[in-house]
């Protein structure tokens, strides 16, 4: 893959910066009450969480429910 990428000028549109309010995986092992619910997860995603849970010597679940936590409270 050696082919030469060729950027061009062309005009964008309108442009919105979103600010990342995502919390890193560190951030994402605290204890809280919870509800139990069953949802389905793309792979790719748990894969990530169990990768990052691993580093972190905790359960990906929590770190997924501290994820949404993080968006809940930034949208409320």
């Amino acid at each position: 893959m050696k082919k030469k990428i060729t950027y061009t000028d062309e005009p964008k549109g309108k442009v919105k910066v979103v600010s990342d309010f995502l919390p890193s995986p560190e951030e994402l092992v605290f204890k809280d009450e919870t509800v139990k619910v069953t949802i389905a997860l793309s792979k790719v995603s748990v894969d990530f969480f169990k990768k990052e849970a691993k580093k972190y010597n905790t359960q990906y679940q929590k770190m997924i429910r501290r994820l949404l936590d993080e968006y809940a409270t930034h949208q409320a």
